[in-house]
């Protein structure tokens, strides 16, 4: 609305012989309450006037509708100053704009950015938080890459670690040389049935030498199990060859279970990281951050950094014996990022238990100068709960994505076919639907609450065709183009129209609003504008196919007119869903 800004400025100099910037105009959308599409609050203006709030808006207005063609009409309510846009503004957005190819595609602005997401350990499947994770990630970047970023999708893969070694021993004592192929199992799922089995034997080891006499924690200390994965530990640092080897070999059976659970979720990248590669990278930066005076070494060796003075306290960033704790790895692989694409901005999407752990690798980072770190932002989300309660992976009640996915088909099918949505569909059109419908219910409920926000996810609500539901939106997109393909619209022709009802100028909008969308979800980093947003429009469109008759319009070029209306909105439906990673189907 940069013409009402214009106008404003212009007003204000006319009216009260003041200049004001047009940053200092600020325009709102109006309550649905009130008459108008623009709010112009008129409050800082009565200075210059000299006069009430409502007496400024009503000479504001007068200004506007006198000497701006595209302004009908106005209304003042208290300090708000109500703007109406005339019909042919709006026509000449749907015709001039929404309606071109390039619409919503935003321009290069020459920058590249990097989002981290999934980071899943080699020692189990993906579960609930990850699929949270992976969609925003992968949503991000989808946001990210319309509003003219170069986007690189990153997963750095913990792939070491005791946790991992406790996978190996398990399989190795107890796994009789079980294979995917033999078991039935996809790899990740059976590297996580070992961990499991750990687990399960390592608490019995610790009752029982609790019962021959040790205190808790010395048990957990002296237990055979922990004390041999321990071992295998060092022997994977050390390079032993056969740990190596039962290594490799697990951790292939795992990517190739991920890759097929990441090909359902629908989600990619274009780099992979590895632990094993980067957890020795960041001693290189704790010798410069030492050499800067940055860190500082106590007594027994160990490297720390004091960030009191900042509000946080002392953070050990190198261990006594010199081995890497989590922080060392996070400091040597955010430079090696960094070296590989030189992006302008680097997203990592983590959980917020994490929180803490973000803010002191930034801070480190920029008082070791690192003229990159500003760019560094954390994607920080809630957990995701079910209404049976929080999950909790070693005991292995974990919910996991491959069946959590699984169900949301079947439930997906239930209600499809229990809404009559399916017939004269082949049984391959009926699957490839239960899939579209199954994930766009479960990426649209976890994507259209704030990140920051915890969330219960409900399987059953959110395949609820007439809810806030990505099965509805959908349903919108579907029911649009069967109403085209009746109509035998032809896309290559326009309409025009003298007037416009209520409705179709809503309806028309919404659709201007997408690309300001899109750069604003990019901005803050939230999949769940454009979900909301969305929705939105489905909405108003079945409000409008409810309220005016497209095959029975009154006149041939009004039935046209709608159908391209139709259109416009069926392909700007398509593409925020797609923002989302989210199909829609052409008919259900």
């Amino acid at each position: 609305m940069n013409f009402i800004i214009e106008a404003v400025v212009r007003a204000i100099k006319e009216l009260y012989q003041t200049d004001i910037a047009a940053k200092d105009v600020n325009l709102q959308e109006t309550r649905k309450e009130f008459e108008g599409q623009v709010t112009l609050v008129t409050f800082p203006y009565t200075k210059l006037s000299r006069k009430g709030p409502e007496q400024t808006g009503t000479e504001i207005g007068e200004y506007l509708k006198a000497n701006v063609g595209e302004i009908a009409a106005y209304n003042v309510i208290k300090g708000f100053l109500n703007i109406s846009i005339a019909n042919s503004y709006w026509l000449g957005q749907l015709n001039n704009n929404i309606l071109r190819d390039d619409f919503a595609v935003i321009p290069s602005n020459g920058k590249r950015v990097m989002v981290e997401y999934s980071s899943p350990n080699t020692n189990k499947p993906l579960h609930l938080g990850h699929v949270r994770n992976n969609l925003l990630g992968f949503s991000l970047a989808q946001i990210l890459t319309a509003a003219g970023y170069d986007v690189v999708k990153a997963n750095l893969v913990n792939d070491r670690g005791i946790h991992i070694c406790k996978s190996m021993l398990a399989w190795r004592e107890f796994g009789n040389g079980e294979t995917p192929e033999s078991s039935g199992l996809k790899g990740d799922h059976l590297a996580g049935k070992y961990y499991v089995w750990f687990d399960k034997a390592y608490k019995q080891q610790i009752t029982e030498l609790i019962e021959e006499g040790q205190t808790e924690e010395e048990a957990k200390k002296n237990a055979p199990l922990i004390k041999e994965a321990q071992r295998m530990l060092q022997q994977w640092e050390a390079g032993d060859s056969e740990v190596m080897n039962l290594w490799n070999t697990m951790n292939g059976w795992v990517y190739e279970g991920f890759d097929a659970t990441y090909k359902t979720m629908g989600v990619s990248f274009d780099k992979y990281y590895y632990e094993s590669n980067t957890y020795l990278l960041g001693k290189d930066i704790v010798e410069e951050g030492l050499e800067k005076g940055v860190f500082f070494k106590k007594e027994d060796s160990s490297v720390w950094i004091d960030l009191t003075e900042d509000g946080l306290d002392q953070k050990l960033v190198l261990r006594a014996d010199g081995t890497s704790v989590y922080i060392t790895q996070d400091l040597g692989t955010a430079q090696l990022k960094y070296d590989d694409y030189q992006m302008d901005e680097s997203i990592y999407v983590v959980g917020n238990e994490q929180d803490y752990h973000f803010k002191v690798l930034f801070l480190i980072l920029q008082k070791l100068g690192k003229s990159w770190a500003q760019g560094l932002y954390h994607l920080s989300y809630g957990m995701v709960d079910l209404p049976s309660g929080k999950m909790k992976s070693r005991e292995g009640t974990v919910v996991d994505a491959d069946d959590l996915m699984s169900d949301m088909f079947e439930t997906a099918k239930q209600q499809t076919e229990a809404a009559g949505k399916v017939d004269g569909f082949g049984e391959d059109e009926k699957d490839k639907l239960y899939h579209t419908i199954g994930m766009g219910a479960l990426k649209y409920f976890l994507l259209k609450v704030d990140p920051k926000k915890r969330l219960l996810f409900d399987p059953n609500e959110s395949v609820d065709f007439q809810g806030h539901t990505g099965p509805f939106i959908q349903y919108t997109h579907a029911r649009i183009k069967s109403v085209l393909s009746r109509a035998g619209y032809n896309a290559a022709a326009t309409h025009t129209q003298a007037e416009l009802d209520a409705i179709e100028r809503d309806l028309i909008v919404w659709l201007t609003k997408f690309p300001d969308t899109i750069t604003e979800a990019a901005t803050s980093h939230s999949p769940a504008i454009i979900a909301n947003y969305v929705y939105e429009l489905a909405k108003t469109y079945n409000k409008f196919y409810h309220e005016k008759s497209i095959m029975q319009a009154e006149s041939e070029s009004l039935k046209q007119f709608r159908l391209m209306l139709s259109a416009a909105s069926a392909k700007v439906i398509s593409k925020a869903m797609n923002l989302l990673g989210i199909e829609v189907p052409e008919r259900m």
